[in-house]
């Protein structure tokens, strides 16, 4: 485990591996370096790139530095890449492609390609959208010692989960590692909610990124994931779009890595 310290002075802990052009692995809600999942994709990309799998602040072994703002996120970002030689690739999935998005948008030149999966966008009101006081209901099951309160909002709230499923899934080994960065939905909720309140997305919300883009949807996930890559496609400027066959919200490693290697080297 390495750590660089962010503009705030919070350290962020950070895996790296491999050779080559960077790759910075920006991961979704609840989501750890650790995952096996994401580690499995470190794997395979490090085959080809220097990969930085790192754990965004207030999970894992990174700290956390409040009041929480998602240019504080961009900072942690900033200083890997500067950790890297000052310019890197960036793959952000789900909010974390919603994050990576922003700080293509505010660095500029210091990430020159970005690949993003499933930003969770909602842009009309085909889904219902993520609840105006959704990031206040987390603050308060967690102020409150609650963490699996603020897990159960995430997962009815945004997720949209019927609540009758909830019991099994608190029952799994997994339920405990959710808990434990459960105040992290939080800021997921910040950096999402914009554009997860079911209206279009602003003509000129990330016409400023400058780097080669691609945004993937799954062609087996909810329409919304479709639409929503569509959008941001169309809203960036220099953008592609691709459908990945057999694939949900939950893409494998061995699906995803193909189709960065090719973006990345190309």
């Amino acid at each position: 485990m390495n750590k660089v310290t962010s503009k705030d002075g919070t350290p962020i802990a950070f895996e790296q591996s491999g050779s080559g052009d960077a790759v910075i692995m920006v991961g979704g809600a609840l989501g750890t370096r650790s995952h096996p999942q994401w580690m499995q994709l470190a794997g395979l990309l490090s085959e080809q790139f220097t990969v930085i799998n790192y754990d965004r602040r207030g999970r894992g072994d990174s700290g956390d530095t409040l009041p929480y703002t998602v240019q504080r996120e961009i900072e942690d970002i900033e200083a890997l890449i500067d950790h890297v030689g000052g310019t890197a690739y960036v793959y952000g999935i789900s909010s974390g492609a919603i994050l990576a998005l922003e700080a293509a948008s505010r660095l500029s030149s210091k990430i020159t390609k970005l690949a993003v999966y499933e930003p969770p966008l909602i842009l009309d009101d085909s889904r219902p959208s993520l609840p105006e006081n959704y990031v206040e209901q987390i603050h308060e099951a967690v102020a409150a010692g609650n963490p699996g309160k603020a897990v159960e909002v995430f997962m009815t709230q945004a997720l949209l989960i019927p609540e009758e499923y909830l019991a099994p899934m608190k029952a799994a080994p997994i339920w405990p590692e959710m808990e434990a960065v459960a105040h992290t939905l939080a800021y997921d909720g910040i950096i999402s909610r914009e554009v997860m309140a079911g209206k279009p997305l602003p003509y000129d919300k990330w016409t400023s990124v400058t780097a080669a883009t691609l945004v993937i949807h799954g062609d087996q996930s909810e329409p919304m994931f479709r639409d929503a890559a569509k959008a941001v496609t169309n809203n960036v400027a220099h953008a592609e779009y691709k459908a990945l066959q057999g694939q949900g919200h939950d893409v494998s490693p061995e699906a995803i890595a193909p189709v960065l290697f090719e973006f990345f080297k190309a």
